[in-house]
């Protein structure tokens, strides 16, 4: 179907949307799935006492959150790619629902921030321990991102004893050569003095599937206007006209089978007045 420019826009709007939401969710989902059947952390999972962990929890929702992701993922590249209404209405759907979503997590985050900081300590404590344990470079990748990320190091912070020295970042300061700040406080300080940012985290998000959702509700009407509207052949100078078309020619194609009728013109000499 042919779209007018604002449908366009909002076809590759949303091919690019999708772009990014499906190398997030690959990355979530491939985090998950390395988490939960890697060899050394695999074992966690086969313990009935540690079901409810917050490890177990967080890498199950890794897991849930990556494929709901490719999910829709893949019924919004269909839907804008092929064209398809319906794919288009689902995809709207699946949006307003994680939208909404984003937003109360954010709003339960910000309200409950001590709480998420402490289960997100717990967390890291459980990597780093499987890390100091097992040396999985799997798991030496991601505290290497989270030290990066928060600039700590380890669970000591003491760059000299700490045994996970080779996964923190490089030191900004002399004193920051003995010690640096310890993860768990970064973490728990971060919920705490940065929930504010943590919610607009949250709701920005909200607001870029909303933005997404507005393109494919968009899209969705232009393609209704399309199929719903009347196709027109434009006949341009290189078409043949009808004009030139001789009477004999329109009467021997309509009736091949007969012999074409001649009407003699009317004159005055053969035609007879009656006078009253």
């Amino acid at each position: 179907m042919a779209l007018d420019g604002c449908g366009l826009v909002c076809k590759y709007i949303l091919f690019l949307f999708n772009l990014i939401f499906a190398v997030l969710g690959c990355a979530l989902l491939g985090l998950g799935l390395w988490l939960r059947f890697s060899d050394n952390t695999r074992p966690i999972f086969e313990i009935d006492a540690l079901n409810s962990s917050t490890f177990v929890l967080g890498v199950i929702l890794l897991i849930a959150l990556g494929t709901v992701m490719l999910v829709v993922v893949t019924v919004g590249d269909y839907g804008a790619c092929s064209e398809k209404k319906c794919a288009l209405q689902v995809f709207s759907v699946l949006l307003f629902i994680l939208a909404v979503a984003e937003t109360v997590v954010g709003v339960l985050a910000y309200a409950r921030r001590e709480e998420v900081g402490m289960r997100v300590t717990e967390f890291y404590n459980s990597i780093y321990t499987l890390y100091a344990a097992s040396g999985d470079a799997g798991l030496g990748v991601t505290l290497m991102f989270v030290h990066e990320m928060l600039h700590c190091c380890g669970v000591t912070g003491i760059t000299l004893l700490e045994s996970l020295q080779k996964t923190c970042p490089k030191p900004k300061g002399f004193l920051e050569n003995i010690i640096m700040p310890t993860c768990p406080g970064v973490i728990t300080d971060f919920f705490n003095s940065n929930a504010p940012m943590v919610m607009a985290i949250f709701i920005g998000t909200g607001a870029l599937l909303i933005i997404a959702l507005i393109c494919s509700t968009i899209l969705n009407r232009k393609l209704n206007e399309s199929s719903s509207s009347p196709q027109y052949i434009i006949l341009t100078n290189a078409s043949p006209s009808l004009a030139n078309v001789s009477q004999n020619e329109l009467v021997s194609s309509s009736y091949p089978d007969q012999e074409p009728a001649i009407l003699t013109p009317l004159t005055a000499a053969n035609t007879t007045v009656i006078q009253t």
